[in-house]
């Protein structure tokens, strides 16, 4: 079968992933703004783009009939960052987008292809573990889920497979929780040195998840549950050693492995009294 040469814009799902199973090497393009920057500097040469720009079926943030959450995967970072419907502990997701990189990057990027991209210090990532999302791909076999924390399976390393795209990311059906995220970077707009999901659920649940401080969004079961019956102090440091265990970060020029062990601590605290604040709040609100 001969390889694609050019650029392709299917109009359906379908078409795009005809596109893909008929050039392994061909690369989907959605908002470009991680793909751009690797073309121009000849990281990589695929011969062929398929951009996923005219696809209405991956575009746009809707409510399904069972509730849940879908965030087509061509959405761009700010309007999922602006979205307006009532999350519950959801609200990590479009809280994370509004602290990715700067205003112009929002308003090129994807969650599709930001999340596929998989750099373990996106804000996406342990978000979307947090929140329990699933992540829908599609292939020409047709079309499976995999729940985020199944996802990111190593650095930049998805279980998307040769000739799949991701179509669309589903949250869970709002609730009455809350959900922050919080990051610390160099700079202001730079990928997280560390970074900090938190959802607190309405019957008391929370879930946490760390970014940028191993190849994938570190969770851990036993501090989720620890913190879900004990927020004090003590418990959160318990909590915070238990996935500092689990850690496995590297050094580079955001900051050394040693340091990024000591902001999960912090990082976590943080997060966890500001989803108790800002519970506090919504239900005084509700009240």
């Amino acid at each position: 079968m001969p390889t694609l040469q050019g650029l392709y814009r299917p109009k359906t799902v379908d078409e795009a992933t005809a596109l893909l199973a008929q050039d392994a090497e061909a690369k989907p393009l959605a908002g470009g703004a991680t793909l751009v920057a690797m073309l121009n500097a000849r990281v990589i040469e695929p011969a062929a783009l398929i951009s996923l720009a005219d696809i209405d079926e991956i575009k746009g943030i809707s409510v399904l009939a069972d509730g849940r959450v879908r965030i087509g995967a061509f959405t761009r970072h700010r309007d999922t960052a602006a979205c307006t419907l009532a999350l519950g502990a959801a609200g990590v997701v479009p809280h994370a987008a509004s602290q990715i990189a700067n205003a112009t990057v929002r308003n090129m990027g994807t969650i599709g292809g930001s999340i596929s991209f998989a750099d373990p210090g996106l804000d996406y990532p342990p978000a979307l573990v947090a929140a329990g999302a699933v992540i829908e791909i599609a292939s020409v076999d047709g079309r499976r889920t995999v729940p985020a924390a199944e996802f990111f399976v190593d650095w930049y390393l998805t279980a998307l497979e040769p000739g799949e795209m991701v179509t669309a990311v589903l949250l869970p059906p709002p609730d009455h929780g809350v959900g922050i995220y919080v990051k610390h970077a160099r700079v202001a707009g730079d990928y997280a040195t560390a970074s900090v999901a938190a959802c607190l659920h309405d019957d008391g649940r929370i879930a946490i998840a760390v970014g940028a401080c191993g190849p994938t969004p570190l969770s851990d079961a036993e501090a989720d549950t620890l913190l879900s019956s004990d927020r004090s102090d003590a418990a959160i440091a318990r909590a915070a050693k238990m996935l500092e265990q689990r850690a496995d970060p590297l050094d580079d020029v955001r900051g050394s492995a040693d340091y990024r062990r000591l902001l999960i601590p912090r990082l976590l605290s943080r997060a966890v009294r500001a989803v108790e604040a800002s519970s506090a709040t919504s239900q005084r609100s509700m009240a």
